[in-house]
């Protein structure tokens, strides 16, 4: 056999070892949200793609536009006037492949290496990992049940500013945050915006988890409060259809969106997808919505009862009016940062919190997805998760 070229001395210095292997799966897996499977709306999806290749399939003989498809951009301004209070229209956004990819190109457009990036005190690890991979300082802002605490932003911005140091912008996600559940008041977003303006520093909004809310008002969008072009806004498809479909948007001021789009890289999102969705949001997407809500609804109550009954008062939790997540407090001490992989390899999976906070503590904590499992696989799975803390002693004392 001949022997094999190396490539070691030619790899970039920006290139990491990240191979992207296979995605893994527990019994019980809360670690990755997914929706579930029998939620889908995959008759209406077929029904949608047929329409849309009736009245436009031969298009797909060209490229389409490099900002995605007109007219999906178009529902997707009119969804967000009439349910985010946005005054956008479709030339203020662009399709992405899902909201990760707006994420990723909008962080690499406004960050340099060494910029402070503000965070919730624990944020989305997929956020947190791009803005570490393009050389962010990240710091975390204490949060409470309502949200970042304003007066906690104010002290961390200054402090930041008084060091030197360039604080480029606060990334939130102020709707069923990920991983800590709550939503941001509508005075709490008030404050934040008066705070940031104070030290004119912008705000990216990732609206995501807007749609899943089972229980409770909506609270209106960063971006319907703000007059100024402060507030760049992301927004997804995954969560609401289904996350295969790599669908999202970015919402920003034309010279942003110039600035990111030199990252992004493949063109213009599927014209498929784009097809697919356009349809489905002209008749049957509202109801799926209202449907995986009444179901997320369930689970949700699913997951807390069974904490309630496997931890009683040894642990504490979240209640989220929507969203997708649990976010679980064990005692002072209990590193389930150091059992993840083991009890993994028991059947249940889940994310521990020093995965998600800039500063790597919270390993007392965990995210519980309930999205994916159903009402009787999390109840086993929350029970067999008490069963091996306890078998393996996780719990100090």
């Amino acid at each position: 056999m001949a022997e094999q070229f190396n490539y070691n001395s030619l790899f970039s210095a920006n290139s990491r070892d990240t191979a992207p292997g296979n995605v893994r799966h527990s019994k019980y897996d809360f670690a990755v949200a997914y929706p579930d499977p029998a939620n889908l709306p995959l008759e209406e999806l077929i029904e949608s793609v047929r329409a849309g290749f009736e009245r436009e399939g031969r298009d797909l003989a060209y490229y389409s536009s490099p900002s995605g498809d007109p007219e999906l951009r178009k529902l997707v301004a009119e969804k967000l006037a009439r349910e985010r209070n946005m005054n956008v229209t479709a030339d203020d956004m662009v399709l992405t492949s899902g909201s990760g990819e707006a994420i990723g190109i909008l962080i690499q457009a406004l960050t340099d290496p060494g910029d402070v990036v503000l965070v919730e005190e624990f944020v989305y690890l997929g956020t947190l990992n791009q803005m570490r991979r393009y050389g962010a300082d990240v710091v975390g802002v204490k949060c409470d049940d309502d949200g970042i605490i304003p007066e906690d932003l104010d002290s961390v911005i200054t402090e930041q500013i008084g060091k030197g140091n360039n604080v480029k912008y606060l990334y939130t996600i102020p709707a069923f945050q990920n991983p800590l559940g709550w939503t941001m008041s509508l005075e709490r977003r008030k404050q934040v915006l008066e705070v940031t303006g104070k030290h004119g520093i912008p705000i990216f909004e990732d609206d995501c988890y807007a749609d899943l809310r089972f229980e409770g008002e909506d609270v209106t969008s960063f971006h319907s409060l703000d007059d100024t072009g402060r507030v760049v806004y992301a927004g997804s498809f995954s969560k609401i259809i289904a996350p295969g479909m790599r669908m999202g948007y970015l919402v920003a001021p034309k010279p942003v969106i110039a600035r990111a789009w030199s990252f992004k890289s493949g063109g213009a999102v599927s014209q498929f997808t784009a097809l697919a969705i356009a349809e489905l949001m002209k008749g049957g997407l509202e109801h799926h919505i209202e449907v995986q809500n009444r179901a997320l609804a369930a689970k949700r109550d699913a997951m807390v009862a069974a904490l309630g009954e496997n931890f009683g008062s040894a642990v504490e939790w979240t209640v989220p009016q929507g969203g997708l997540y649990c976010w679980v407090k064990f005692p002072e001490g209990t590193d389930l940062a150091a059992v993840q992989e083991e009890i993994f390899q028991e059947g249940v999976s889940y994310y521990n919190g020093s995965q998600f906070s800039p500063t790597g503590e919270g390993s007392n904590y965990v995210r519980l997805c309930f999205g994916h499992p159903s009402v009787e696989t999390i109840h086993e799975g929350v029970a067999e998760f008490a069963r091996i803390l306890d078998r393996k002693k996780v719990f100090p004392g």
